[in-house]
């Protein structure tokens, strides 16, 4: 291929161009080559960033430091970014990742009870209780590191000696060192989290000694108290707000159906809580008595009393009376019953604890719409127009019945209710506004997922523009312009053998004839009659185009004065 031909055609034929034209493809050639830049930059950069991928991140500086050492030292490419994130090619990540922790790098700074799978000869008791709180400590930091919002925990624990003396006896304290991740927080809930977790941990150690500092040495979890009462008030305030809107649901579910839909009532409902806890106990007294206990003592006895011996002194009255006579003696009888009963007063003891929130009152407010009809002529024909109608008192008092029913309201509690009737305001829809919203809302649900697709379709399309409508066309006007240069350079009125004998005899039998009424004979020369029909051929092409004619001999009278004399 011949290089400096084509670049001369080329010059040739920009030079012949207009302004316009030029700077149509100046743009093009500019465009082409700052998106072909694009591309390759582009690709270029992705490619560079998906060779290197984390190895290690968030090392420390001691950490980062063996990294980057056994990495020089196994020679493999590598990349330090911020915070300690040690970057390598994707293809060694996973291999070096596991020889370098085969290595104990990086190294974890938190010890647990591992400490104890090996014992050392010797060591004293004071040893172990060493080993023991560095233990405790390093499980405890572990587990509190395990929380989303914290980047890093550290444990610190003082547990007293024991003794014998309960006056000299301390209580065990902890602090807990937390770093929080970048825009997190610990909520009050996290904060008594974290103390009742190092508490229960730790023996007689009480939630109230245990102490949480921030990294910014902020100390989290002093104003507990007031941080319950503000998270109560939170919930009290959430819960309100939620039974008044299921109550306002409910009266607008009731009520659309009889007014013609959601939109044409509005409801409002306002419920004072009581949030007091409340304990009451109560005793009520039976008014039947109950026996109890009942004791009853009976006591008897009989028995005789020996008969005085009188009369007149001998041996009748010594001796006493004699058997066989009857004597004058007298029986005694006693006895005695004694009870005694208990009665018992029955009594039932209730204790009765308030629920979470008691409703003091409901008061209500409901606004509907009234009725539509079109309206009549004195014909009674539809004249399209909508008029408005106020609902009835009837229908009023139906709704405030509905309405009150299905909130419950209680007049003997002090529960309001109105249920008015106005004209609600209507706006004419915008058509255009219509029409966009359902446009958006297409694109979104349909289109927005292919959005990777339609990006590469959208390059492609425009590449496919750009064809079509410069180099397409650039390329055509190459091609005309050649064609006429070769015109212009060769030009030929090659005319077939046929079409030359035809007109040769059609010019040679007109002449003949017109000789011979003339009567002029004379011999003629066929190279001369040729050349007479190209004669005319050409004054026939100058006369009907005269500018490609010029732009012939102009092309001629450059060829001769090109060709060199010799």
């Amino acid at each position: 291929m011949d290089f400096k031909a084509l670049f001369t055609q080329l010059s040739v034929v920009y030079a012949k161009l207009t302004k316009q034209q030029k700077a149509i493809i100046a743009f093009a050639v500019v465009g082409i080559v700052a998106f072909l830049i694009f591309l390759v930059t582009y690709t270029s950069k992705n490619t560079a960033l998906n060779k290197y991928v984390v190895l290690f991140d968030s090392l420390s500086s001691q950490d980062a430091a063996k990294v980057v050492e056994q990495l020089e030292k196994d020679q493999i490419p590598y990349e330090l970014d911020a915070n300690n994130v040690v970057k390598v090619p994707r293809d060694v990540v996973y291999k070096e990742r596991i020889a370098i922790a085969s290595l104990g790098i990086p190294k974890d700074n938190v010890v647990g009870f591992e400490l104890f799978d090996s014992q050392e000869f010797g060591a004293t008791k004071f040893d172990q209780d060493v080993k023991y709180l560095r233990a405790l400590e390093g499980e405890l930091s572990r587990t509190i590191n395990v929380l989303a919002p914290i980047k890093n925990a550290s444990v610190s624990l003082a547990l007293p000696k024991e003794t014998l003396f309960v006056s000299k006896q301390s209580e065990p304290t902890a602090s807990v060192m937390v770093e929080l991740e970048d825009d997190r927080t610990l909520s009050n809930k996290q904060v008594r989290g974290i103390k009742n977790l190092v508490a229960a941990a730790v023996p007689k150690l009480l939630p109230k000694n245990v102490m949480i500092v921030s990294s910014d040495g902020i100390t989290l979890g002093d104003e507990d108290e007031m941080a319950q009462m503000g998270e109560l008030s939170v919930v009290q305030q959430r819960y309100k707000t939620k039974e008044e809107a299921k109550l306002r649901n409910k009266i607008v579910e009731v009520i659309a159906p009889f007014v013609g839909g959601k939109d044409k009532v509005v409801a409002q409902v306002s419920i004072d809580y009581d949030f007091s806890i409340k304990s009451s106990t109560s005793e009520k007294y039976d008014p039947e008595n109950v026996v109890r206990s009942e004791q009853v003592s009976e006591e008897k006895r009989e028995g005789s009393t020996p008969q005085a011996v009188g009369g007149v002194p001998g041996t009748v009255s010594n001796i006493g009376p004699v058997e066989g006579l009857k004597s004058n003696k007298t029986t005694e009888k006693y006895s005695k019953n004694t009870g005694t009963t208990n009665y018992e007063v029955g009594k039932i003891v209730s204790t009765v604890k308030s629920q979470f929130a008691r409703i003091k009152r409901i008061t209500a407010a409901v606004l509907v719409d009234g009725k539509y009809k079109y309206k009549l002529d004195d014909a009674g024909e539809n004249t399209g127009e909508m008029v408005y109608s106020p609902l009835d008192a009837a229908d009023i008092n139906a709704l405030t019945s509905l309405a009150s029913r299905s909130i419950g309201i209680d007049t003997d509690r002090g529960d309001q209710i109105s249920v008015q009737n106005l004209q609600f305001e209507r706006k004419a829809a915008d058509p255009n506004k219509t029409q966009v919203k359902e446009v958006v809302d297409f694109a979104q649900t349909y289109l927005a997922p292919f959005a990777e697709v339609f990006k590469y379709l959208f390059v492609l399309l425009l590449l496919f523009m750009l064809y079509k409508k410069v180099i397409v066309p650039f390329a055509d006007k190459m091609l005309e312009v050649s064609k006429e240069e070769e015109e212009l350079e060769a030009p030929s009125f090659d005319m077939t053998d046929d079409e030359d004998d035809d007109l040769v005899e059609k010019v040679q039998t007109m002449r003949k004839k017109v000789e011979d009424q003339l009567g002029i004979s004379a011999n003629l020369d066929e190279d001369e009659l040729k050349h007479e029909v190209l004669l005319e051929k050409v004054r026939a092409m100058a006369e009907d185009e005269p500018e490609n004619v010029a732009s012939l001999l102009q092309a001629l009278l450059s060829e001769e004065a090109e060709v060199p004399t010799k």
